[in-house]
């Protein structure tokens, strides 16, 4: 009952700070207001650390969303992990520092601050994916965090190289010399938000709780690259790699998604999918609305995975949804909630994700970009409306194979209040949002043609993935081995470690070796065998010391 009561104070706190930032976001846009609060904590050899809190509709908003958020996560989780027999006020308070942990980050423009809130992030993130105890959680926690303390190191050297400037605020600098800053910054990003070649620790965070899974791939841990990328946006050095990168990691999670059969790592490849498309729209230089689809992903997809939360509790744990059919049956309002977000993840008008990724689509359209970086996007939109359409008739439309029901022994009615919430959100969030910020872009006028090729890309996905269920048989076993490994992704991001691994074995047999002959004791060796030889030659003859001082000399001069 403790773990209850500590749930119910937490949420009506998240909930109600959510409230107040959204009405300090509201404020701040009406009124074009920036305020930021500088407080003074210590001086060091000339260098003062101020702290900074910086507060602007795009932290305030951002606040906002992480908060309601969090506070449905809790909410939802006093049922969930509640019914386990694991510690679940252990389970909270990890939740609780893993939310600082991102408000650190996301509240003040100082690179310390960043990198207090960035270590916190993968640190508790940790944590939270070996929350099971068991093997695959140790080896999934152990990949996460490697990876993430990859980004760490940019991060780091970022911190160092911008003290140099005299203050660790990036928001007070001009783009002088912030080239290199900019690429470390990008890297750590990458990392984070599992970019291409850092995009297998995703899936593998799967091993997380339900709520977990929610909370990481929907506003917090992942979206922190993308959000710091976007208060890097002034130093923004375009860059044509970068930004096939980020496409490429759109086409590749959207590809694997289409053959893979377990319904968390399906979600996970679809916010990959989504990452990457926030991304490169921050490459192209469409900033507001990549922040724009950030806030709305992170409304549908949190819904998305509470709700499968729901169906893998009633599947006795099983996520593979070839045995998940007819779900719509058992659990027709969840499933409900369910196809609403995996349509609004689709872009089907007119839910959230169609007023994001429709308006990108469209203003992207205005942009110099070449017709490969054109058609990429198009293909990508309808590959995410594939498999979203594949997973929709695999757990709703097929019959179910599996017997062993979990029927529910628990009240379900928070679960189900945290859904509702999401869900009202998951449909109008992006409307609300567009019609409040009015955003100051170009006056779309497509011609007609131009302006149905998003839906069309759409239906057509939706067509593919009929094809994809039915004729599924036709497909070589390498098919899905392939994409299931995520194209051998692990082998590529495993090869530098075990090069890391290998290089003091490889030092050790080259320092008593070819080291040994001609590293420092070598030369060393040499030269004083060199120098005896001619302290001998020297002593002699007098007349050939000097012949060889006036070679030596013309040599020299």
């Amino acid at each position: 009952m403790l773990f209850h009561n500590y749930n119910y104070y937490w949420f009506f706190f998240f909930f109600f700070f959510s409230f107040f930032f959204f009405i300090l976001f509201l404020i701040f846009v009406f009124n074009d207001f920036v305020m930021m609060l500088e407080y003074k904590i210590l001086y060091i050899n000339s260098m003062s650390y101020y702290y900074l809190i910086l507060l602007d509709w795009v932290s305030l908003s951002f606040c906002s969303v992480v908060m309601f958020i969090s506070s449905m996560v809790i909410l939802y989780s006093s049922t969930y992990v509640g019914s386990m027999s694991y510690s679940s006020n252990r389970f909270l308070f990890i939740v609780i520092l893993f939310i600082f942990s991102m408000m650190l980050m996301v509240i003040s423009p100082n690179m310390v601050s960043i990198m207090l809130g960035w270590d916190g992030l993968g640190l508790v993130s940790y944590c939270l994916v070996i929350y099971y105890s068991s093997m695959n959680s140790y080896l999934a926690g152990l990949i996460t965090c490697l990876t993430n303390r990859l980004g760490d190191v940019g991060l780091l050297i970022s911190v160092g190289w911008i003290m140099s400037y005299g203050s660790w605020h990036f928001i007070y600098y001009s783009d002088l010399y912030f080239d290199m800053i900019f690429y470390l910054i990008v890297f750590s990003c990458f990392t984070k938000s599992a970019q291409v070649p850092f995009s297998c620790w995703l899936p593998a965070a799967m091993a997380a709780p339900t709520p977990v899974s929610s909370l990481v791939h929907s506003s917090t841990l992942v979206t922190a690259g993308v959000y710091l990328l976007i208060r890097f946006c002034n130093f923004f050095v375009f860059n044509y790699f970068v930004l096939f990168l980020s496409i490429f990691t759109m086409i590749f999670s959207s590809m694997c998604a289409m053959y893979e059969f377990d319904l968390k790592k399906i979600i996970a490849l679809s916010t990959l999918s989504q990452l990457g498309l926030m991304m490169s729209s921050l490459f192209i230089g469409l900033i507001d609305l990549s922040f724009f689809h950030l806030l709305t992903h992170a409304m549908f997809k949190s819904l998305l995975f509470l709700c499968s939360g729901i169906f893998i509790y009633y599947m006795n744990d099983n996520q593979d949804i070839r045995m998940m059919g007819s779900v719509t049956m058992f659990l027709p309002l969840t499933s409900s909630c369910f196809n609403i977000a995996n349509f609004a993840l689709c872009g089907v008008p007119f839910l959230s994700g169609f007023y994001s990724k429709d308006f990108f689509i469209e203003n992207m359209s205005f942009f110099g970009i070449n017709f490969t970086v054109f058609l990429l996007y198009y293909i990508s939109l309808g590959m995410t409306a594939c498999y979203s359409f594949r997973l929709f008739f695999y757990s709703m439309l097929f019959n179910s194979k599996f017997l062993c029901y979990n029927f529910f022994s628990i009240n379900m009615n928070l679960m189900k209040m945290s859904i509702f919430f999401l869900t009202f959100f998951a449909v109008f969030f992006g409307c609300m949002f567009m019609w409040i910020m009015n955003f100051d872009l170009v006056f779309i006028l497509l011609p007609f043609n131009l302006s149905i090729l998003s839906i069309s890309f759409v239906f057509l996905g939706f067509w593919l993935g009929i094809e994809f269920c039915k004729f599924n048989y036709f497909f070589s076993l390498n098919y899905y081995l392939f994409n299931s490994y995520m194209w051998f992704m692990f082998g590529y991001s495993f090869f530098l470690k075990k090069f890391f691994m290998k290089s003091s074995f490889m030092l050790t047999n080259h320092l008593l070796g070819w080291g040994e002959y001609y590293g420092g004791l070598g030369i060393s060796f040499y030269l004083m065998k060199v120098s005896s030889f001619f302290q001998l030659y020297s002593m002699s003859s007098i007349k050939l010391f000097l012949i060889s001082f006036f070679i030596w000399f013309l040599i020299m001069f």
